[in-house]
C-alpha cells in the first residue's frame, strides 16, 4: 500500500477543494485500495472575488509554497482558478514555475499543478474543440476566463455567470442545481461543457447526472485538477462515477 501526499495551495476561504479532491481519491481508493491519498494545505487570505483581492493573495504564493516544501508532497496544486487566470493568458504556467523554483530551492523536487492549467489539460485530453461553461463570477471575470481558454486554442459558445461575489456563498451553492442551470446554456455544438469552471463552486454531485444526460463529456475545475495530480503520480486517471475525464480511459498527456 502505498501514501501519496498531496499538497494543497488554497484561499483562506475555500471550502471546496479540500472537500471534493479528497472525496474523488476516496472514491478512486475504494477502486484501487493499494494507493491512498493524503492532504496538506497551505492557505492564502481571500474572502472576495475581485480583482484586488486577487492580486494580494497571489502575492502570497512563495510564502504557501515555502510552508508545503516543509512537508516534502510528493505533488503541490495550487488550487484558485480565476486568481491565474485573472493574470492573463498562460499565466498558469508562469505560476507553476515560480511554485517549482520556490519547492526546489527547498530541496523538494516535485511537480506543480495548477487548477487552471489542469482545466485546459481536462478539455484537451478528451479532444474538445468547443466548450461552454459556467462559473459563480461576475461577468467580467467570467470574460477573463472564457477568453484564457479561448487563447488556449478552445472556443466558448456559452458561458453562465451566476454573479456571486463572496467566495464563501459560492462555496454553499447547491450542486444539485447545476443539473438546471446547465440548461440555460446554448450548446450549439459543444464538444463537452463545464459545469464548474472555478474550485469553490461544488459540482461533484452533479458531473456524472449531467454527463449521462447529455451525452458529452463534463468536467469540472476540481475533477480536470483530480486528472492532472493522477497523472502527475503516474497513476491511471481513474475515479468512478466522476465523468469521462477520470474513466480511466486512455486519454492524451497534459500539457503545457
Amino acid at each position: 500500500m502505498t501514501d501519496h501526499h498531496i499538497g494543497l495551495i488554497v484561499p483562506s476561504s475555500n471550502l471546496t477543494m479540500e472537500t471534493e479532491l479528497p472525496r474523488l481519491l476516496r472514491a478512486r481508493e475504494a477502486a484501487e485500495p493499494e494507493h491512498r491519498f493524503v492532504f496538506h494545505s497551505s492557505r492564502m487570505r481571500m474572502k472576495h472575488v475581485t480583482p484586488e483581492e486577487l492580486r494580494a493573495m497571489n502575492a502570497q504564493t512563495e510564502r504557501a509554497a515555502l510552508e508545503l516544501a516543509d512537508a516534502r508532497p510528493d505533488v503541490v496544486a495550487t488550487a484558485c482558478l480565476v486568481a491565474i487566470m485573472a493574470q492573463g493568458p498562460g499565466h498558469h504556467c508562469t505560476a507553476e514555475d515560480e511554485i517549482t523554483a520556490v519547492l526546489r530551492e527547498q530541496g523538494a523536487q516535485v511537480p506543480v499543478v495548477s487548477s487552471a492549467g489542469a482545466l485546459l489539460d481536462g478539455i484537451a485530453a478528451l479532444g474538445a474543440k468547443k466548450v461552454a461553461i459556467v462559473t459563480p463570477y461576475m461577468k467580467p471575470l467570467t470574460r477573463l476566463v472564457a477568453e484564457y481558454i479561448e487563447d488556449a486554442g478552445v472556443e466558448v459558445v456559452d458561458a453562465l455567470s451566476l454573479e456571486v461575489a463572496d467566495n464563501l456563498a459560492v462555496a454553499r451553492l447547491d450542486p444539485q442545481d447545476l443539473r438546471e442551470h446547465y440548461k440555460r446554456l446554448k450548446l450549439g455544438d459543444a464538444d463537452a461543457v463545464v459545469l464548474s469552471a472555478c474550485v469553490q463552486m461544488p459540482s461533484l454531485a452533479a458531473v456524472q447526472p449531467v454527463e449521462d444526460e447529455l451525452g458529452l463529456p463534463v468536467l469540472s475545475a476540481a475533477t480536470a485538477t483530480a486528472f492532472r495530480i493522477l497523472t502527475e503520480l503516474g497513476l491511471p486517471p481513474l475515479v468512478p462515477g466522476a465523468g469521462r475525464l477520470l474513466a480511466g480511459t486512455e486519454v492524451g498527456a497534459p500539457g503545457r
